[in-house]
């Protein structure tokens, strides 16, 4: 059976992050927002990526994009399953795909379907609909991935549309407590969210050996595997990297120009640790300029650089060409100073800054075009047309820039 994912807001970042893991062959993209995974759906290892919103198994493809003989389809067929789920009052919801259905149209489907249901002498509810998809907190709270549970996930695909149920949604409040509740922040210093975090990690760490993982279908949903590979974070900030990181089985290496924010580091690596039974090994967490120090080996990159100074708006042109220009040396400093030290093959990621101009128009670091003459190659991703993965919302000044890189 074939795993299809629901990409997050920004799906590129997570079909790269698919791609990264899985290899392009493996991937087959229905729509903008979803992708089938050609994984054994007890072997894809949802819980570690950042840029899928829902995990799903495929069920069938309907061939017909009209919304109204899909509404038969579901009404036909609805029933003839229900009669193979466990007893008792039943949940379901619908999350349309790509459709140009309104809210109304989808109630009275799901209401026709709930008809259906109740004829073979079963007690439904529906979870309504106020926009075409229930979101992640909509699942959760309504248990819709409970045994005696339905979302219907309906993506419209050029003349046909792809049927799935929803077998997991993305962790909301696992991310909420590991960012919101550190216990050592600094909001100067920006804010990563955890599930980019993933991404990074992702990007910079390359396929997965899938005969590591343990199937999830037989082991409780929090096990960490443990991974015989290191990552290197020279910018820690406040640790948000190595926290998802050790939560996806890696050893640790990190280092931070700033003395208080290696402390905060390490402090809420042990808080995060003691909240999943870790031990971590926290001895490679040092201050140091990334321009210069020497790490101990590593198996890959992964990191955010610093972002410059957070803006409200957008400076003058000479304020922001010194900006960048100061990021810029620091930056390629650090990369020169790395290539050094890693083998060739060795993969990174970096966020770095872009500065967003006008909308959806940015202005990027030079180093990005003298690449080569650092001693690196991008890595492209089959599906990423624009051959840039920028992390920003539409207001923001200050984006993030995903190079994801090998030594060449």
């Amino acid at each position: 059976m074939q795993s299809l994912l629901i990409l997050g807001r920004q799906p590129e970042l997570g079909l790269a992050e698919l791609e990264s893991l899985y290899g392009q062959y493996k991937l087959k993209p229905i729509s903008n927002q979803a992708v089938i995974v050609d994984i054994d759906p007890c072997y894809l290892a949802f819980n570690r990526l950042g840029g899928s919103l829902k995990f799903a198994k495929l069920l069938t493809v309907i061939p017909s994009a009209n919304w109204q003989d899909v509404e038969n389809y579901l009404v036909k067929s609805a029933p003839k399953h229900v009669l193979n789920m466990p007893t008792g009052k039943m949940t379901f919801g619908l999350s349309l795909y790509g459709f140009n259905t309104d809210i109304k149209t989808i109630s009275k489907s799901a209401l026709k379907i709930k008809r259906a249901i109740q004829a073979t002498g079963r007690s439904v509810r529906i979870v309504p609909n106020i926009s075409q998809q229930l979101n992640a907190a909509q699942v959760i709270h309504n248990k819709l991935t409970d045994e005696r549970s339905w979302e219907l996930l309906l993506i419209h695909s050029k003349d046909q549309t792809y049927l799935a149920q929803t077998v997991k949604a993305q962790d909301i409040e696992g991310y909420a407590q590991r960012d919101q509740n550190r216990p050592y922040r600094d909001s100067k210093m920006g804010m990563l969210p955890p599930k980019l975090a993933q991404i990074i990690i992702n990007l910079a760490a390359g396929p997965l050996d899938q005969e590591t993982f343990s199937s999830i279908c037989e082991t409780p949903d929090n096990t960490i595997t443990k991974l015989d590979k290191s990552v290197l974070d020279p910018f820690v900030g406040s640790g948000v990297i190595l926290q998802e990181a050790m939560l996806m089985g890696y050893d640790l290496i990190g280092s931070d120009i700033n003395l208080k924010m290696v402390e905060f580091t390490k402090k809420n690596l042990v808080w995060i640790a003691e909240k999943y039974k870790l031990k971590p090994d926290l001895t490679n967490l040092v201050m140091s300029d990334a321009q210069t120090n020497n790490w101990p080996h590593f198996d890959f990159v992964a990191s955010e650089t610093t972002l410059g100074q957070p803006l409200t708006k957008l400076p003058n042109e000479k304020q922001l060409n010194n900006d960048v220009n100061q990021l810029n040396r620091l930056i390629s400093t650090f990369l020169a100073n790395l290539a050094k030290q890693s083998q060739p093959g060795t993969r990174i990621c970096l966020a770095v800054p872009a500065w967003q101009v006008s909308k959806n128009k940015f202005k990027h670091l030079p180093l990005i075009d003298q690449i080569a003459n650092l001693g690196y190659n991008f890595l492209d991703f089959k599906y990423n047309e624009s051959k840039r993965l920028i992390y920003y919302r539409p207001e923001q000044i200050v984006a993030r820039e995903l190079l994801t890189l090998i030594r060449n």
